[in-house]
């Protein structure tokens, strides 16, 4: 009996798949999925409930998010060029989009209109593929000695979000003949963009946010200044996020009171949280190594709550869902970097330093020069941190540097 339920299950989701793909998800009929493998359509419904139930054991049952991801990884070799390895991952993607178009019109063009579970499951099947490109992407960084002004899989995300905006716009508009829209030609300008940088500058200021990679000095440290954020910025981005809502609250909190980066945020889990009257600390915990860092109650000389009373703690209490993370993103799944990158981008839109807009790696430079600043030694910091002694050096110097200024406009007010 079980067997037959398997086998009748298996074939309306064989059905649905070849259906979907023949003539969208809208033009479907759950009659003719039924007809189509050859049962009762009171069976689908009893299966599945109705059509987006369908949709979402396709999405959830088949792994075809997962064995993308795999495949395309499994197709490049880390000892071939970069952009050898970008340029046969958009065209892996393209080619399996171009496969199935009108599936794709429909997953992309109608989400709206599913219910939340549907829509999560999307959204959990990209960032399936998102992880595991960007966890190769990481290796070739590493392998060849690259850094970035983005995580890893922060740039897989945003090139797959411009392969299928690409894909979407090919499928669904008719586009005139230019050269942007051939094949070959759009895989080139991708991957030049994502290496290169569309607006890169010939000097490099301190808030440049070029995409390009670009090579580590002999220390392993970037060649980019140390620009920590003034005070009043910090309150004011506080501020704003404060007014956008209680999780961004928390967000901002976490990123200027503990220094975390965003790869580091949103790995955290509800459970990796400790606190009681005296302390409030983090554990971070990856697939290096697992360190503890402390959330101060005191930021840039003001004070935002207690260890056991601040936006964290009253965000998380808040919470009724049933997510293991930390934070989300609107729909209620786990946030992703490019989530936290879009919540920085709002709260910081009306607020410029005098070289441009702030960056968010900024507040994770703020949190430790402001350590250094109020005695912490470098060796505690390189704990905290997970940095090299040599990696903080020029963050050392630029708290020397405030210091030293700080000393020249008190001898001045004497």
């Amino acid at each position: 009996m079980m067997s037959q339920t398997s086998s009748t299950r298996q074939r309306l989701v064989q059905a649905a798949l070849e259906l979907f793909v023949d003539q969208g998800v809208t033009n479907t009929t759950t009659r003719q999925i039924a007809e189509l493998a050859e049962v009762n359509e009171v069976t689908l419904f009893r299966q599945f409930g109705n059509k987006h139930g369908l949709v979402l054991a396709l999405i959830e049952e088949s792994g075809a998010f997962e064995s993308l991801g795999e495949s395309l990884v499994l197709l490049t070799s880390p000892s071939e060029d970069t952009y050898q390895v970008l340029r046969e991952y958009v065209d892996k993607v393209l080619l399996a989009l171009e496969r199935v178009p009108e599936l794709i019109r429909s997953l992309v063009g109608e989400a709206s209109q599913y219910p939340i579970e549907n829509r999560r499951a999307l959204g959990h099947g990209l960032a399936q593929v998102n992880q595991t490109m960007g966890q190769y992407l990481a290796s070739v960084i590493e392998q060849e000695n690259l850094t970035t002004n983005l995580s890893s899989e922060t740039i897989a995300c945003l090139l797959n979000v411009v392969i299928l905006g690409y894909a979407v716009t090919k499928f669904t508009i008719t586009t005139e003949q230019s050269e942007l829209w051939e094949r070959d030609t759009f895989i080139d300008n991708a991957v030049n963009l994502f290496l290169n940088g569309a607006m890169s500058k010939s000097t490099t200021s301190v808030n440049s946010v070029s995409m390009s990679i670009v090579k580590t000095s002999s220390t392993g440290a970037m060649s980019r200044e140390v620009a920590d954020l003034p005070a009043n910025l910090v309150h004011q981005i506080l501020q704003q996020a404060k007014k956008t809502g209680l999780q961004d609250y928390a967000l901002a909190y976490v990123l200027f009171a503990a220094g975390l980066s965003v790869d580091e945020i949103i790995s955290l889990q509800r459970t990796h949280e400790i606190y009681d009257t005296q302390a409030h600390i983090l554990q971070i915990i990856t697939h290096e190594s697992t360190r503890q860092v402390p959330v101060n109650q005191w930021i840039m000389g003001k004070r935002y709550g207690s260890y056991n009373n601040n936006p964290l703690t009253k965000w998380l209490k808040s919470r009724k869902d049933n997510e293991t993370v930390m934070f989300l993103n609107e729909t209620g799944a786990p946030a992703s970097q490019l989530d936290i990158q879009q919540r920085w981008e709002k709260w910081t839109q009306d607020i410029l330093t005098p070289e441009g807009a702030p960056l968010i790696n900024q507040a994770q430079q703020t949190w430790r020069i402001e350590m250094l600043m109020r005695g912490m030694s470098l060796e505690n910091l390189s704990i905290l941190t997970g940095c090299t002694i040599t990696q903080l050096q020029p963050l050392a110097r630029r708290a020397k540097e405030k210091a030293a200024i700080e000393q020249a406009t008190r001898l001045d007010q004497k």
